[in-house]
């Protein structure tokens, strides 16, 4: 026999303990007496109540199933009364811009058949969804045809007199054809307007497109559709595009033919979609169009909320029989007092209030039920402060990890441009020497590993370099033919290495944007496209898309499945294993254009289809060539002999690099490694221009280094910053002065355009 131990001083289980969960058993619970509700008050159950809860919840169903049927067949009633509207406001617009074009011209002589072109261009702009206009005289003949799709034509002489919408307007009336479907899925209906019975005709051919995008907008569950039939019950337009593209019947369907009113509303048959289900349908016509806008639901998911309300009206009626029976109850006075303090408890322990313990002593199950949330929440507390605790702890060891991972970027970042910096410009000074073919050949291989490492670090460091502020762009209008096609030069090669077919399809286009970081962009598509290309072709090219010019890059590579799609402008992101013939990059490359098209504030769209290909595209303002201005900026190289440069540099290989490589290019170098060196070797010097490095031993900042100079020799010193560091603060701070920033490492090349361009801007 059970017990819960004599130590608890409970009594024997009764039926309600038995159904406490197994793992409370034994615990000690207040003491209840063996009193249970129902036989404490089911003998004052009064059958009157119940009887008259039974026929009032009865009654009050059917009336609200009635009322929620009719309900019902109002809202689809209003949804294809809003498509009608919509339709007809549609076509009243087209109508109303053709009827003012007529209005405006009379006969039209070859004089003015440039302005008739121009306003009939201004048309299918404005309404974009005419896709043919015909201008026809008053004798029938046609003077001017224009068209979306097909070239347009003058004074054709096609005689319009036997077309049903000439001898419309010959009427004085609009002409609306029938609807005509092109291809067998784009439905197209005729409108055709004079002025009056003697002028001409202008006839249009009118995309019914929108009509299927208002019926999207009313379209509610797979079931809930609108649609469009004409006069004769074929389908007009539907959401479904395969039964557009059927061509289907609908004259059989029930509510169609009611709608056609070849059958009296009073015996009607219980209306049915295509698929044979029944269905709530309303319809509504537009009488000078001939068409009927009908709207259906299926009847099971339409009534399903009726049902479920039916549903909750008998659970309802239950209840109200229980509180009918409890209210009849002597004690009910006494029952409702600890259920209102259950309620208010359990409320504030939902709320959070954990602490919160509920009184009751009724000595029955609701003081059990209160003694159930006061364990609960008692559990919840211990379980939340347990919680608490760990959340700190981990953001905690989150907050330091980050911490510490940002320190060591920094200090790598700016520890390995340091050396490779030195060792490019050793390299560029070399390359100025003369030497053997053996020589040649193996400074080439030298400088092909030296580059390598520097594309190695600039992609591992790009990523800092434009979160901390260093990259700024330089907006400006240019061809983007020029650098497409210097991009397709450079890539030649690898994709000649592979097989690949690499075209540039020419363009005439002038864009807005940085031409270096553009750049920097399509260079890192294209290096993808070719990388993860096998066999087939790569095609860079430019679309036309009204003030902007997407810049495609199309290949028929190994392609992205859908769920790598949005990871992919990760860092370190790789979109599935390595394939065969295919080489893994870093995964920086797509994370490079991503930052450096918010920078530019451009778009970029990623379409790819696994074992097809991959298309990007980047979206780029559009502007007007400007020749001139784009010819100026074509400035030849300086000779930079007798330049008088100051190099600042605490690192002695990189200061001898500098130094050695502006030597070879005829400057008179001074070295220094710190502020009062500088100072001491330049006095009573002349300075053309200072490259100083921005943190220099011993805390020295190069930008007080840079202050003393221009102290002693002139506000208008040119000076630039070649440095490794990566602090947001600090470039900002250089950048404050006005003064350009080169980030270590610079190779020959970027460090003479720099001196070039300080040069001449001084």
């Amino acid at each position: 026999m059970h017990s819960t131990g004599s130590s608890c001083g409970l009594d024997p289980p009764t039926a309600w303990e038995h159904a406490v969960p197994f793992h409370l058993r034994g615990r000690c619970m207040p003491r209840l007496t063996r009193r249970k509700l129902f036989w404490k008050y089911a003998a004052y159950l009064s059958g009157l109540v119940s009887a008259l809860l039974l026929m009032s919840g009865a009654l009050g169903g059917y009336f609200a199933f009635q009322e929620s049927v009719n309900a019902l067949e109002e809202i689809q009633r209003a949804k294809a009364g809003f498509v009608a509207s919509e339709i007809a406001r549609f076509m009243d617009r087209v109508e109303s811009a053709l009827q003012s074009t007529t209005t405006k011209f009379g006969r039209v002589a070859p004089e003015n058949l440039e302005d008739l072109r121009l306003d009939l261009i201004a048309l299918f702009r404005h309404q974009p969804a005419i896709s043919d206009l015909h201008w026809v005289g008053a004798d029938g003949r046609e003077t001017l045809a224009l068209s979306r799709v097909v070239r347009d034509s003058s004074y054709s002489g096609v005689d319009w007199s036997d077309d049903a919408g000439f001898k419309a307007t010959r009427a004085g009336t609009t002409y609306v054809g029938p609807v005509n479907f092109r291809h067998g899925s784009e439905p197209y209906v005729s409108l055709a307007v004079s002025r009056n019975r003697e002028g001409p005709m202008l006839f249009a051919e009118v995309n019914l497109k929108f009509v299927g995008d208002v019926l999207s907008k009313v379209q509610g569950g797979p079931g809930d559709v609108a649609y469009v039939v004409d006069g004769s019950g074929r389908l007009v337009s539907h959401p479904d595009i395969s039964l557009m593209l059927g061509n289907q019947d609908f004259s059989s369907l029930s509510q169609v033919r009611r709608a056609r009113r070849l059958q009296s509303e009073g015996g009607r048959d219980e209306d049915r979609n295509l698929a044979g289900r029944a269905v709530l349908a309303a319809m509504v016509p537009i009488e000078r169009l001939g068409w009927t806008i009908l709207a259906e639901q299926p009847r099971d998911e339409a009534l399903r909320p009726v049902y479920a309300s039916v549903a909750r009206s008998v659970a309802l009626v239950a209840l109200g029989l229980a509180a009918a029976v409890a209210a009849s109850l002597v004690l009910a006075r006494r029952m409702v007092r600890p259920i209102r303090q259950i309620e208010a408890g359990a409320f504030e322990i939902g709320e959070g209030s954990f602490d919160r313990r509920i009184d009751v002593k009724t000595g029955d199950e609701l003081e059990a039920l209160g003694a159930q949330f006061n364990r609960m929440a008692t559990r919840l507390q211990e379980i939340y402060a347990t919680q608490e605790a760990r959340i700190a702890e981990r953001t905690r060891d989150l907050a330091q990890a980050n911490e510490a991972k940002t320190r060591f970027l920094a200090a790598a970042s700016h520890d390995l441009r340091q050396p490779i910096h030195a060792l490019s410009l050793f390299v560029g000074q070399l390359r100025e020497n003369r030497m053997s073919t053996m020589e040649h050949a193996l400074l080439e291989k030298i400088e092909n590993s030296v580059e390598a490492l520097d594309d190695l670090l600039e992609a591992l460091l790009d990523l800092s370099k434009l979160d901390v502020g260093a990259v700024t762009p330089a907006q400006s209008a240019f061809p983007v033919q020029d650098l497409l096609s210097r991009l397709v030069a450079d890539f030649a090669p690898a994709a000649e290495a592979k097989g690949l077919a690499l075209t540039l399809a020419p363009t005439s286009v002038w864009v807005r944007s940085d031409p270096l970081l553009l750049e920097r962009i399509l260079l890192n598509l294209v290096a993808n496209a070719i990388r993860y290309t096998v066999e087939g072709r790569i095609l860079v090219g430019c679309r036309r898309r009204a003030n902007e010019v997407e810049i495609v890059v199309a290949d028929t590579g190994a392609g992205i499945a859908p769920e790598h799609i949005p990871n992919i402008f990760q860092e370190f992101y790789q979109a599935g294993p390595r394939q065969g013939g295919l080489t893994k990059g870093l995964g920086l490359g797509l994370a490079i254009v991503k930052r450096l098209v918010l920078l530019l504030d451009h778009q970029v769209n990623v379409d790819s289809q696994p074992g097809k290909g991959t298309v990007v595209r980047i979206r780029v303002p559009r502007v007007a060539p400007e020749p001139a201005a784009f010819e100026s900026r074509s400035v030849i190289a300086q000779d930079l002999t007798g330049t008088r440069v100051l190099v600042v540099d605490d690192e002695a290989a990189a200061r001898d690099a500098i130094r050695g490589l502006l030597l070879q290019w005829g400057c008179d170098v001074i070295t220094a490694d710190r502020c009062e060196a500088a100072l001491q070797r330049t006095r009573g010097r002349t300075l053309d221009l200072v490259l100083c490095d921005l943190n220099l031993a011993n805390g020295e900042s190069g930008i007080h280094v840079v202050a003393q100079l221009r102290n002693q020799h002139g506000a208008a010193l040119p000076c630039a910053y070649i440095t490794g560091e990566s602090s947001p603060e600090r470039i900002l701070e250089a950048r404050a002065a006005g003064d350009s920033i080169a980030l270590k490492p610079t190779r020959p090349g970027k460090l003479r355009a720099l001196i070039e361009h300080m040069l001449r801007a001084s």
